[in-house]
């Protein structure tokens, strides 16, 4: 596995991104399947990296304060639970129904959610549809 620092072109936002070797990286790149996760553009490309270097004493500090990982798998779960009580779910059909809602096909009293590839979110942003990308953690009680 091998990490790069990449950069979008289109809006000057840096991100990192593991890939499974540097071949990989390229045959990606080459059939346009990297994208900015901000603005959608496939214009991505890697900056200057720094080699990773162990800093214990930041390794030491997480394992003293693993609160910080809690607090925010608590946050997210809270917004999972808020979206499931007051939103459809629409699953794979997100892009269709979305676009129903939008051109006034369908009357809805909720909200939906659901999920979509890349392509469809950033076509339903180009046709002025208001969708956002939120994480999403496993319930592991199942």
């Amino acid at each position: 596995m091998i990490k790069y620092r990449l950069i979008c072109k289109n809006c000057d936002l840096t991100f990192d991104s593991w890939f499974a070797s540097s071949d990989e990286y390229e045959k990606l790149k080459k059939n346009k399947f990297l994208n900015c996760h901000q603005c959608n553009s496939k214009k991505i490309e890697k900056t200057l990296m720094a080699p990773g270097l162990i800093n214990y004493s930041k390794i030491e500090s997480s394992k003293k304060n693993p609160k910080q990982f809690y607090d925010l798998s608590k946050t997210i779960k809270e917004y999972q639970k808020f979206i499931k009580d007051n939103f459809e779910y629409v699953g794979k059909n997100f892009a269709y129904e979305a676009r129903s809602i939008h051109y006034n096909e369908k009357k809805t009293n909720k909200g939906i959610y659901g999920t979509a590839s890349n392509d469809e979110m950033k076509e339903l942003r180009d046709e002025g549809v208001e969708v956002e990308i939120i994480p999403w953690l496993e319930d592991k009680n199942n």
